[in-house]
């Protein structure tokens, strides 16, 4: 009985590590994201060059895409560091992307909603790290709410209808408030126990801090757009 306490103890205390790491990865790709996009919208030139011209902005996104889907296709194959770099490469891209925030909205509400989502991040985040319930069933739920966003939020282009920008912003939130539960249990129960420190561990620490950094980032644009909302 107390080998098996001293060996649960073990193991709980490397998720507990393994999970410092995520947060650290997810912590460090948020800070660069935050320092390209407040450093760019300093520079009206930057700002003038870059939404000026739809093609260079067109090209962001797609290279945004590019290096998630390189990460996540090809992490298996690359070093710890390659997968590091790719994975700051986006987060440097997506702070060129959302530089624009800093001139839709005001600080203040920038300044809400970002200590609202760290808030709500915290508490969902903690409390998939410690429940006991399994949030299996979770994930197809959101996964097909993440699936109505985004085809909402196509159509949506065309129709511009108000009433339904406002459906998909209080879904997302719903939703990606969700996801941070599911993703943080599931990050966790990928960790392979008496792998630490190796190259392995530290791919699957960035996928999980990838998975975590894009459950922040889109919690955070919707709840901007509450925020920031203008009657």
């Amino acid at each position: 009985m107390f080998e098996q306490r001293a060996i649960s103890q073990e193991v709980a205390d490397e998720q507990r590590r393994f999970m410092m790491k995520v947060y650290n990865w997810m912590s460090s790709a948020l800070l660069i994201t935050a320092l390209v996009a407040y450093f760019v919208s300093g520079s009206e030139s930057m700002m003038r060059y870059m939404f000026g011209n739809p093609m260079l902005f067109f090209g962001l996104f797609i290279g945004e895409l590019f290096a998630v889907g390189y990460l996540v296709v090809a992490v298996k194959k690359m070093s710890a560091s390659t997968a590091m770099l790719v994975f700051f490469l986006y987060a440097a891209l997506n702070g060129l992307t959302m530089s624009f925030i800093f001139i839709v909205y005001t600080s203040e509400a920038i300044n809400s909603a970002f200590f609202t989502t760290a808030a709500m991040f915290a508490a969902m985040s903690f409390y998939g790290y410690t429940t006991k319930k399994d949030l299996t069933s979770w994930g197809s739920f959101f996964f097909m709410g993440l699936i109505g966003i985004i085809i909402g939020s196509v159509v949506n282009i065309f129709w511009a209808s108000s009433a339904l920008y406002w459906l998909i912003t209080y879904v997302g939130v719903f939703v990606f408030t969700g996801l941070t539960a599911y993703d943080t249990q599931k990050i966790k129960e990928m960790n392979i126990i008496g792998n630490e420190n190796t190259d392995e561990d530290k791919k699957e620490a960035i996928m999980g801090a990838l998975r975590l950094y894009l459950d922040f980032i889109n919690l955070f644009l919707m709840l901007l757009r509450i925020f920031g909302r203008r009657d």
